[in-house]
């Protein structure tokens, strides 16, 4: 088994659990977080000669998961709107909602940003990088994504994002 072979095969088993459980906190589905997971790290197999060579490979095959786990959360939102609309609308009693689900409400990229944040403990910049945007783009959708959730969980927002 070559060097190479043997640096993917020790990444994939370091970086694995956590790639997954960011995906699937951006996905809420296991199914749909493995697939994800599972392609960011082929893709990071075919692109191995250049991205072995980065100071963090690991953090290349996270922003790939991000970026699709965020793209296929938009489909499974759209489909869902879609489906709405054919469907009859059922009337539901307001149920208690638990944070897990009011994080499911929020818009994909939203969500992203407060896995990142609040779940997994990474500062505003860090995040900013993974994602690609500004650090005030992430601030933003953290106000945001704060003032939903305070609706949806009836509590008050207190601080701000730094």
């Amino acid at each position: 088994m070559g060097e190479e072979r043997r640096e993917y095969e020790w990444l994939f088993r370091a970086a694995y659990p956590g790639v997954l459980r960011t995906a699937f906190l951006i996905v809420h589905d296991r199914g749909r977080a493995e697939e994800v997971s599972q392609e960011a790290f082929l893709q990071l197999l075919e692109h191995w000669g250049r991205v072995s060579q980065y100071e963090r490979p690991d953090a290349w095959v996270r922003r790939v998961a991000i970026r699709m786990a965020v793209k296929q959360a938009k489909r499974d939102r759209s489909r869902v709107v879609l489906e709405r609309s054919v469907r009859p609308v059922r009337e539901d009693p307001a149920p208690d909602i638990d944070l897990s689900r009011a994080i499911a409400t929020l818009a994909p990229m939203q969500r992203a940003v407060v896995v990142l944040y609040y779940l997994e403990d990474r500062p505003v910049l860090e995040i900013a990088r993974v994602l690609q945007v500004s650090e005030s783009t992430i601030k933003q959708h953290l106000h945001r994504a704060r003032a939903r959730l305070a609706v949806l969980l009836d509590e008050e927002v207190t601080e701000d994002v730094r």
